[in-house]
């Protein structure tokens, strides 16, 4: 039988979904894969984030040059691909295996 999907965290107070914390600097998560992409997440501080919703609304990804004109720094090949829409301070990015960090070109994949 399938597991109920967990509920979100709720405060003692209100009774209101918790509110997303925010690190005081941006923050990088290790890099993961699965057998086409390597993946990491980036967490944005409060005040880059509010700059993120004023160009996107929170509306489409975001292109190469606005996240890092937010400040987001990582080497070459990285795209912004998802919104994950409760905590949408959490930018998701992926790229293909086997992308040179200092040219951004994935490998051909071999068939």
């Amino acid at each position: 039988q399938p597991h109920a999907p967990p509920r979100p965290v709720r405060s003692a107070r209100n009774a209101r979904p918790a509110m997303p914390t925010y690190p005081d600097e941006i923050e990088y998560s290790q890099k993961y894969a699965d057998d086409t992409y390597e993946y990491r997440h980036v967490i944005l501080p409060k005040t880059i984030a509010r700059s993120m919703f004023k160009i996107s609304g929170c509306k489409r990804l975001l292109e190469e040059h606005e996240w890092r004109g937010l400040g987001v720094q990582q080497s070459l090949g990285w795209a912004h691909y998802e919104i994950h829409r409760p905590e949408q301070h959490i930018l998701l990015f992926r790229r293909p295996l086997g992308t040179d960090p200092v040219t951004g070109k994935a490998q051909k994949q071999r068939r």
